[in-house]
């Protein structure tokens, strides 16, 4: 025995792993004794062994095993870890132990698995013994059977789960050994000790014999309630009393052993398994169900009916299935059908259970409605299906189909109905049949009561009967006031009869439990929480007494006490008091009511009621006053005595003093009599006709309030409110709503009937005297208190001036809260009055909602809907759910029948296309609204969908959870928390709907009072959250945890880690542990809160849920605020505060002296070591909506190193004050400590944004100040600041831009100021960007402001990410809807406008037309001189510096006329903001110069030399290439160049006429030289739109200037139309016009043409004829792609136009036929594609049927000739071109193009040919002769009116040589001779005239040809353009003028053809008196012009010369422009001289 000395000296740990047996025994044999010796059971001596336990067990030798068993056994009994071993030395045991032949192995083995269940380890346990039912060692198996047997049979079924062990028993009794099948009998018998009879359904499948030998075992079984005789650790005191009563006496009951001991009711269900069925249908069985034989439909049902029968369904989509049965119900024919259909269902709901509720809405208003059914057999299908749907929902949920059913004609229906309601009350409790279900109900049921059948009136007695039962009697007497006493009798004698389903408690002994939420003796519910009953109750569900608790007594309804049922002591005499003491009174007649009062009064004042002396009637009143002082209450005679009061004169008294006598005297006899409603009824007419009365009014007043307190408010108030209505008095209806107003505040709402006074209100609001409508709105503003803001969706639809006045009186009364009613309670007991009270008061918000007038719309959901819904073409689909928004929209409020929507609606959430997903998202959340608390039959089929939603992308998540959140505040939490479909979506392992649907339910959970049990099964997914891959998520349900703990309890919490593994399970408890600490108090009721915390009755739902201080145990609360709390509950931030005082004060006292040190501490590298940190993602990401706890954790965590620890609790302390203190201390040390301070810059900065969080004022006022000077601070020491610092601080910096209180907004527009001293402002920009995309329009506004003082400071590269996006997004806020933000974008476009120039309007792209046109009038109105572009970024930062002023204000000081953008700001937004509404614009513009003007002329400009215009004028010197790069100052030059041209263009749109004369001059030179135009290349559309903002401004503005010179207008139009024809003169730079730019144009040059105003002035007509020639150009010369574009775009606008005048379109079709005429030589430059495109587009706009409805009939013509020409033109190519249109079919154009080639084809070719020529003018010709009378007509109108003579006879000249064969002679005919030889003698005159002009034309050197095109024409001509000749043939014109056009193109010269002016003209000519021609004209005004300014600058210069310049310019030839050119060059050497 050498070597035993060796392992002998080993420890005994090693000597157990020793591989001689002998030492392994002799080691366990140590461990015993060790293990037996050790107190602690913490020791760290356990630890030593975890690892060696199972070897213990396991162990190979068998007597060292026995002893290992023994040691191991006594280890899991004392340590503390054992638990960790669980799962291996379990499944050891299992597989090594129970093998062994020794007895006393296996014996130890049961144990040790039995010690392991007593330290709660039961799930690991039972999960080994239940693998090792499957090994192959039938020894094994049965030792596994017995461990299962005893543990169960010890410790009960409460611990150990029977569930799985029943699933595998019947497995057990197939075994081939017999041992296996006796060990699984005595397992079942053990069972069956347990749970009775629900074991039988899972064993009704195994073999005969067993199941009787079963049976005669079963019936042995004692049938007393078994008990637990072996507890787990947690249950010690459960032992403790267990063993007292061992002691006592074995087993005496009298021990009052609590129901906790009782043992749960298996139910059945629980233990089978899940069926899955709907695979199983037959194949065709929806055809089947569908067809028309009935046998088939039979067939399929019959398929249905076998699947239901399994008792246990698997959960799944069963909407369609439920669908066709409901179907077969409500609509076959074949009743035996409607029964199998309904058995079908029954089984559905039985095997469903909770899961069918989701279907029970729809269903059950069709099987109420079959109830018609007269045979008896269907009759019973139909209430089994019913009464199995109940058990699967709610009453709550089902009441509104049931309510509807029972104004049912049927009696049957009727009888059906009502027994149905008897049998579901039977399931309820007094929480789920609360006053608001029992209200609708009664009332409901109180009609079948009386009705003319005798079973409706049985079964309604039965029904309010056992509501009676239920509810007890305080709850339901109210609602039964007035049934007689036979009636009630029988009702009560029914209440007998009634056996609930909760045990036999009646209502009256309901007081016992009002502590606890389970009901009687109901026992407690197992951990599945479904609903308690057994099977048979199920399946026949004829008389239902017998089923146990079907539904827990649960959490209350509402989450109120269960104050239905009683309100213990205090309450017992019932807040109702009122009522139950009611005074009823049969109306007495005069006679009796004279003989009573005769007994009681004088009789001297009985004579002298009536006498005709006021002094006598005064004399009886006052005798009669003293006599009811002295009567006793008992024997007044009130009807009597006011009978008598008001007999004649009664209330037509006219003394006013004995009429105050008697008004008095009801009073007192209201007060101190027995007061009824039948005496109410005599006076309450005379007191309301009294109200209004001066002198009675306060008297009448005083009475109504007696008769209030004496009848109840509500009843007075509706009676008086009624009459005073009735009647017409103003006066009386105004003082009837104030004493209403003040009588709710003394009485309190209760009870009063909102719905009546909303219409009586609304009739009040309507009102012409505004005294009356000032009541209704004060009378609002107090509902308003009680009501809270539903009662504004009353309102919604009055006026927008009422509703403005009605939501300022709501605006008035937030966050007051009602007063404590004062009357109306002192005669009934004041104990029960106040819980009473404000339980009434719960109801008063949610009744509101209740009472709106709600539409059906079931019938507008038609079938055609649901199928667009569910179309496959995503439009259609879209139609779809658009009209279901606009059904719902229309209707507002909605009832819940919805038909089938909602399925249609479900399956659209799956739709493919995101935007329908969210657009069906939004249309729920509007259902919820609409819908409002109804929505909850909806919550299980649709509501839970959405929460899977939270998986798509983060748009369609954020709109869910709007979704979710909308639907949640209208049903309340509970239905969302019910059933197990929450705990399936957390099952799911997707991160995203986990984390969102954790922090829903973190979000939601605090703020309910209780929650269904149901939340219970969700706990195991949230411990596997916590373990998740997916970081959010962990912290999300670490989040959650608390809130979690805070309903179920940490125990219940604790012992559900029992499953987890043993690693998760230690982490999971100290999660919990931590979780604990953290947990909320649960909101304390309303009843006790608003009593202790308002003392006032508030509407528990309008008052933050209050979490009282006395709930808060010092213990559970820690010092740090925590934000959910402080959310859930107004005072518990509140309470916490105070704890947290308590908590510092002691240790301040100590610590005083250590405030002198720095406050904060240099860390070296501290900072940086905190961002590497951010980036490498240890810490959180400073980046949150709302700060949650765990970023101040984070932030406390790392300032405890670098700031001062007192400091740091002042910083992080719950109350405000002290965070000033912290602010205080820290502007004190800020100079002092600056090192400090910037090491520790990120985390102040980070403190300081948790701040801008917080709601006090004063802290954030501190919080800038400080700001302020640590920016100044940091601006001197240079410093700059870190991305990081920066990205953790502006953007909350930038959300309080947006406060309401101005002078915070100053404050932080001043801090934004100085960042940009340390910040780079490009860097600044972007984030400002971010603020304008707020919500919230202050910010908005306030960001865009700031964006301008950045462009004005810095120039235009601080725009990020380039000026293009940057203006882009600003521009797209001209147009929000909020007036401030609107005129902040325009004033910061105007600030970059001013900046940047013209430049501008090309950055910001196209902005729609309304906008562009705010944003040019508001640059017009700016008019500030622009300062050529900064180029300041260099000096960035003094440049900011000197524009801080000393106090930080915003106004910069600038230059005198730097016209402030700041300052229009600020009148806009401050105190002129009322102004703005009502000044026209031209005033406003005044103030602002005033404001800004500093002595300055108005508009000043500047003077024109600053712009170096020889730079344009000198050759450009191209330097000799010598091969380098080109000189930089070239581009320099070049670029200085488009600047000059920029500016010169952007004073083109000055609102200044001469400003804009002098530009346009300028660039008119520009312009005329060849070698110098080009620079204008790329400024065209540029020039172009500022001329037509010009034209605009002209238009609307100057035109309509009085105090104007109009000559100023003409020479500005003159100026105008030059500048533009030279522009049109230059084919390239023409070409640069783009179609948009062109369209405005156009729309300019007509519009200027129509102008009325114009013509008037005396150069009027020569100002149109050159617009008339310059349209003439701009159509010829511009891109012909983009002009035809632009006209089709512009005839479409101006026919859709209302406004537009069909003189415009008719215009502009002249314009489409001239450029039709053009087409043939333009043809092949086109871009056909675009052309066909716009006209695809009109024609889609107007189709031809709309185009036939037009007054004229050109715009068809029109279109058709355009085609017609463009057909003939481009042959059946035409059709290639249509590539740009996406869908052909939405217009014509296709189809109409076929038609015309095909009608070309059929005609010959030569025939086509000349076609083209004539085709367009011939269907015009038509046109022309139907209307050549009406031509004439109209002419010889003008001829004959003073006015236009001339030009008519210009008409009727240029008609004349057109249709030379035209009649003019009826016309004249009728004429004097004089006027006859007149019109002869002006037509001789102008041909004459016209014959004259061509030559002087000729000889002025403009060609012909020109001339003939620049037709002016005057506007009123309406003949035909385009014909030439009235004959069919084509006239020699046409081909001369096609000559023309050839020779001008090989450069020949037209001159010669001087004396035949061409007769192609747009439009006729009129005559033109002595004027050689328009565009002479033209530059005779130019050459004024500029004259007139020469002669200003001092010049001595020819004028003919310029006279001649002026006129060659514009046209010269080519040859002439060098002459020019050196003429110009002289005339500006000559200005410049002059100048100097």
């Amino acid at each position: 025995m050498g070597d035993d000395s060796e392992w002998m000296k080993l420890p005994i740990d090693q000597k157990c792993e020793h591989k001689l047996w002998k030492a392994r025994l002799n080691g366990y044999e140590e461990a015993l004794k060790l293990f037996q010796k050790i107190d602690d059971e913490k020791s760290p001596e356990w630890s030593k062994y975890l690892g060696l336990i199972k070897k213990f067990v396991t162990d190979s030798n068998a007597v060292a095993q026995l002893k290992g068993l023994e040691a191991a056994l006594a280890y899991v009994e004392n340590a503390h870890v054992a638990g960790k071993t669980t799962g291996e030395v379990a499944s050891g045991v299992v597989n090594k132990v129970f093998n062994q032949p020794k007895a006393r192995a296996k014996e130890l083995g049961l144990d040790i698995c039995l010690m392991y269940i007593e330290i709660e380890k039961g799930e690991a346990v039972q999960e080994e013994l239940l693998k090792g039912l499957d090994n192959k060692n039938p020894k094994i198996i049965v030792a596994c059977i017995e461990t299962l047997r005893k543990a169960l049979s010890e410790f009960g079924s409460k611990i150990i789960s029977l569930k799985p062990i029943i699933k595998v028993l019947p497995k057990l009794f197939e075994s081939r050994e017999k041992a296996v099948r006796d060990e699984a009998k005595l397992l079942a018998v053990e069972i069956y000790r347990w749970i009775r009879d629900a074991l039988r359904p899972p064993l009704q499948n195994i073999n005969s014999v067993q199941l009787k030998e079963l049976e005669e075992e079963w019936v042995k079984v004692s049938s007393a309630a078994p008990k637990q005789t072996r507890f787990l650790r947690s249950q010690q005191e459960l032992k403790a009393k267990f063993e007292q009563q061992q002691a006592v006496g074995g087993d005496a009951d009298g021990g009052g052993d609590d129901e906790e001991e009782a043992v749960p009711q298996v139910d059945a269900y629980e233990l089978l398994e899940a069926v899955e069925i709907l695979s199983k249908l037959p194949k065709d069985f929806y055809e089947k169900i569908e067809a028309k034989k009935w046998q088939e439909r039979k067939e399929a049902l019959e398929a249905v009916e076998l699947l239901v029968k399994n008792p246990k369904l698997e959960s799944g989509d069963y909407a369609d299935l439920v669908k066709v049965l409901k179907k077969v119900v409500g609509k076959d024919t074949n009743v035996m059908l409607v029964a199998l259909a309904a058995k079908c269902l029954a089984g559905l709901a039985s095997g469903l259970r909770k899961k069918f509720g989701q279907y029970a809405g729809h269903v059950v208003p069709t099987i109420l409605e079959k109830f018609k059914e007269k045979k008896p057999q269907v009759v019973q299908a139909l209430q089994e299906a019913i009464d199995a749907i109940f058990l699967t929902t709610t009453l709550q949920n089902i009441s509104e189909d049931v309510l509807a059913v029972m104004d049912n004609k049927n009696p049957t229906i009727k009888q059906q109905t009502s027994l149905f309601i008897a049998r579901s009350f039977r399931h309820c409790t007094p929480s789920t049949l609360p006053k608001s279900l029992l209200k609708p109900f009664c009332a409901a049921l109180l009609k079948h009561i009386n009705d003319s059948a005798p079973e409706v009136r049985d079964a309604g007695f039965e029904a309010l009967g056992t509501a009676l039962k239920v509810a007890g009697e305080k709850a339901v007497n109210p609602f039964l006031a007035d049934v007689d006493k036979l009636k009630l009798d029988r009702i009560k004698e029914c209440a007998e009869k009634v056996e609930l389903v909760y045990g036999k408690k009646t209502g009256g002994a309901a007081e016992k439990k009002e502590g606890k939420p389970v009901t009687g003796k109901t026992p407690a519910l197992s951990g599945t929480g479904g609903d308690k009953e057994t099977k048979d109750a199920a399946t026949k569900p004829g008389p239902l007494k017998k089923a146990p608790a079907v539904k827990s007594g649960g959490p209350p309804k509402k989450g109120k006490p269960a104050v239905a049922a009683g309100m213990g002591g205090a309450g017992a005499k019932g807040k109702k008091g009122p009522e139950t003491k009611e005074i009823f009174e049969s109306e007495l007649s005069i006679e009796v009511c004279e003989e009573k009062a005769a007994a009681v009064l004088p009789a001297s004042c009985i004579q002298q009621l009536d006498s005709g002396n006021w002094k006598e009637r005064l004399a009886c009143m006052e005798e009669f006053q003293k006599a009811v002082e002295l009567m006793e209450r008992s024997e007044m005679p009130c009807q009597a005595l006011v009978r008598m009061l008001a007999k004649k004169p009664g209330w037509k008294e006219t003394n006013f003093q004995v009429m105050q006598m008697k008004l008095h005297i009801v009073a007192l006899i209201a007060q101190k009599g027995n007061f009824s409603k039948t005496s109410a009824q005599v006076v309450l007419d005379g007191l309301v006709d009294k109200v209004g009365d001066v002198k009675c009014g306060s008297n009448a007043k005083e009475a109504m309030t007696a008769i209030a307190e004496a009848c109840q408010l509500p009843w007075t108030a509706e009676q008086v409110v009624a009459m005073a209505f009735s009647q017409k008095n103003p006066k009386n209806q105004s003082e009837t709503l104030n004493w209403l107003s003040n009588a709710i505040k003394e009485f309190g709402f209760s009870g009063l009937n909102v719905k009546a006074f909303i219409s009586n209100v609304k009739t009040a609001l309507a009102a012409t005297n505004p005294a009356v409508r000032t009541s209704a709105i004060t009378l609002l503003g107090v509902m308003y208190l009680y009501v809270g803001p539903p009662l504004r969706m009353f309102f919604e639809d009055e006026k927008p001036a009422l509703l403005s006045q009605i939501d300022a009186e709501f605006e008035k009364m937030q966050g007051q809260t009602a007063p404590a009613p004062t009357r109306g309670i002192s005669r009934h007991s004041a104990g029960g009055g106040d819980d009473g009270e404000e339980e009434e008061q719960e109801d008063v918000g949610n009744d509101v909602v209740d009472l709106l007038p709600r539409t059906d719309i079931g019938d507008k959901i038609t079938a055609e809907l649901v199928s667009k819904i569910g179309d496959k073409n995503w439009k259609i689909r879209k139609e779809g759910l658009d009209e279901v928004t606009s059904i719902i929209n229309d209707a507002k409020f909605i009832q819940p029948n919805i038909g089938e929507l909602p399925a249609a609606l479900k399956s659209r959430l799956n739709d493919s296309n995101k935007i329908l997903v969210q657009q069906t998202l939004s249309i729920l959340q509007q259902l919820a609204t609409a819908m409002g608390p109804n929505i909850k039959q909806h919550v299980k089929n649709l509501g839970l969908f959405f929460l899977n939603l939270v998986l798509l992308q983060n748009n369609v998540r954020a709109a869910a959870l709007a979704t979710v959140n909308a639907w949640a505040e209208q049903t309340g939490m509970k239905e969302w928390l019910e059933g197990e479909d929450l705990s399936e979506e957390l099952k799911k392992e997707n991160p995203f709907l986990r984390q969102e649907l954790l922090g829903w339910l973190a979000e939601k959970l605090p703020t309910l009072r209780s929650v269904p049990s149901d939340l219970l099964l969700c706990v195991p997914h949230l411990y596997s959250c916590l373990e998740d891959r997916n970081g959010d998520v962990r912290k999300k349900a670490q989040d959650a945890l608390p809130f979690f703990m805070m309903h179920l309890g940490f125990e219940k919490m604790a012992k559900a880690t029992g499953k987890l593994k043993p690693t998760s399970k230690d982490q999971v408890l100290a999660m919990l542990e931590k979780a604990k600490a953290n947990m909320p108090a649960k909101p304390a009721p309303p009843a006790k809160a608003s009593s202790r915390v308002v003392g006032g009755a508030a509407p528990a739902k309008f008052q933050p849920a209050s979490a009282v201080a006395e709930d808060m145990g010092s213990n559970t609360m820690e010092s740090k605020p925590d934000p959910k709390k402080a959310k859930a509950g107004g005072t518990s931030s509140k309470a916490k505060g105070v704890q947290g005082k308590k908590v510092l004060s002691k240790p301040n006292l100590k610590e005083d002296d250590d405030k002198s040190g720095p406050i904060f501490i240099i860390v070296p590298n501290g900072k940086e070591q905190r961002m590497k940190d951010e980036k490498g993602l240890k810490v959180l990401k400073w980046n949150f909506t709302t700060p949650r706890d765990e970023y101040i954790e984070q932030l406390k965590t790392q300032m405890s190193s670098c700031v001062a620890k007192w400091l740091q609790d002042e910083m992080f302390h719950a109350d405000f004050q002290h965070h000033n203190k912290a602010l205080a201390v820290m502007i004190e040390h800020l100079e002092s400590e600056k090192d400090g301070v910037i090491s520790c810059l990120d985390l102040i900065l980070k403190w300081l944004t948790l701040r801008f969080f917080d709601t006090n004022t004063s802290v954030l006022m501190k919080a800038l100040e400080y700001l302020k000077l640590l920016f100044n601070l940091l601006s001197q020491e240079e410093y700059h600041l870190t991305e990081n610092e920066a990205s953790s601080f502006i953007p909350y910096l930038i959300l309080k831009v947006g406060e309401p209180k101005d002078v915070i907004r100053k404050d932080v527009r001043a801090i934004l100021n100085r960042m940009c001293l340390i910040y780079p402002a490009s860097k600044m920009f972007t984030f400002i960007m971010e603020g304008t995309k707020s919500k919230n329009s202050k910010q908005r506004a306030e960001c865009l402001e700031e964006l301008g003082c950045l462009v004005e400071s810095y120039g235009m590269n601080v725009c990020q990410p380039t000026p293009g996006k940057a203006l882009k997004e600003m521009a797209t806020h001209i147009g929000d809807r909020d007036n401030t933000v609107r005129n902040a974008a325009l004033n910061t476009i105007v600030t970059v406008y001013n900046v940047h120039g013209d430049q501008v309007f090309k950055l910001i792209g196209n902005l729609s037309e309304k906008d562009m046109s705010m944003l040019e009038e508001r640059i017009k109105r700016s008019a500030k001189r622009p300062s050529a572009a900064p180029v300041r970024q260099a000096e960035e930062k003094p440049q900011r510096t000197q524009n801080i002023s000393a106090n930080a204000s915003m106004l910069r000081k600038g230059p005198a006329e730097d016209m402030s953008s700041k300052l229009n700001q600020n009148r806009n937004m401050g105190s002129h903001s009322e102004t703005t509404h009502t000044v026209p614009r031209e005033f406003q513009l005044d103030l602002d110069e005033i404001e800004n003007d500093n002595g300055t002329v108005r508009c000043e400009m500047p003077a024109l030399v600053q712009h170096k215009l020889d730079d344009i004028f000198e050759p450009v010197l191209i330097p000799e290439p010598k091969i380098r790069a080109v000189s930089p100052h070239f581009d320099d030059m070049h670029s200085n160049t488009a600047s000059t041209i920029n500016f010169v263009i952007s004073q083109v749109a000055s609102g200044d006429i001469n400003t804009s004369i002098q530009a346009l001059a300028q660039i008119d030179e520009v312009l005329r030289q060849e070698d110098k135009a080009e620079a204008m290349s790329g400024h065209i559309d540029q020039f172009l739109i500022a001329t037509f903002m010009q034209l605009r401004l002209i238009y609307n503005t100057h035109m309509a200037d009085e105090k104007l010179d109009k000559d100023e207008i003409v020479k500005l139009y003159s100026c105008i139309i030059g500048s533009m024809i030279s522009l049109f003169q230059i084919e390239s730079l023409a070409r640069e016009a783009s179609t948009g730019v062109l369209k405005d144009l156009m729309h300019g040059l007509i519009t200027l043409m129509l102008d009325s105003r114009v013509e008037d002035l005396e150069e009027g007509e020569q100002v149109i004829r050159s617009v008339n020639l310059l349209v003439v150009k701009v159509l010829e010369k511009s891109d012909q792609t983009n002009i035809l574009s632009a006209l089709l775009v512009l005839l479409q606008d101006s026919l859709l136009a209302t406004a537009s005048s069909p003189k415009f379109s008719e215009l502009v079709m002249k314009c489409l036929w001239r450029m039709v005429r053009l087409l043939p030589e333009t043809i092949n430059s086109i871009n056909l594609d675009r052309i066909l495109l716009d006209i695809h587009i009109f024609m889609k706009v107007f189709p031809k049927e709309k185009l036939k409805q037009c007054k004229s009939e050109f715009p068809i013509r029109t279109l058709k000739t355009l085609l017609h020409t463009l057909c003939k033109l481009k042959g059946p190519k035409i059709l290639d071109h249509l590539t740009m249109i996406d869908n052909k079919n939405e217009s014509e154009l296709e189809a109409h193009l076929c038609r015309v080639m095909k009608h070309s084809m059929d005609q010959t070719g030569s025939k086509a040919d000349k076609d083209t020529e004539k085709g367009a003018s011939r269907i015009e010709e038509k046109a022309s002769k139907a209307k050549v009378n009406d031509i004439l007509a109209e002419i010889f109108k003008k001829i004959g009116s003073k006015e236009n003579t001339k030009e008519g006879l210009a008409e009727l000249y240029e008609y004349k040589k057109k249709y030379s064969d035209a009649d003019i002679e009826p016309f004249l005919k009728n004429s004097s001779q004089f006027f006859q030889s007149y019109v002869e003698r002006g037509l001789r005159l102008i041909e004459t005239e016209r014959e004259g002009k061509g030559r002087i034309a000729a000889s002025t050197g403009i060609s012909p040809q020109m001339e003939g095109t620049c037709v002016p024409a005057s506007t009123h001509t309406v003949s035909s353009s385009i014909g030439n000749t009235n004959g069919e043939e084509v006239g020699p014109s046409v081909y001369l003028e096609r000559l023309k056009i050839l020779r001008q193109r090989c450069g020949l010269d037209n001159a010669k053809q001087e004396d035949r002016p061409p007769l192609t003209s747009l439009l006729s000519k009129p005559a033109v008196p002595t004027v050689a021609s328009s565009t002479d004209m033209l530059h005779s005004k130019l050459s004024q012009l500029r004259e007139s300014r020469e002669q200003y600058q001092h010049l001595d210069l020819d004028s003919n010369q310029t006279h001649s310049s002026g006129i060659g310019t514009t046209l010269a030839s080519p040859s002439s422009a060098a002459a020019n050119i050196d003429d110009l060059k002289k005339r500006l050497e000559r200005i410049k001289s002059s100048r100097k």
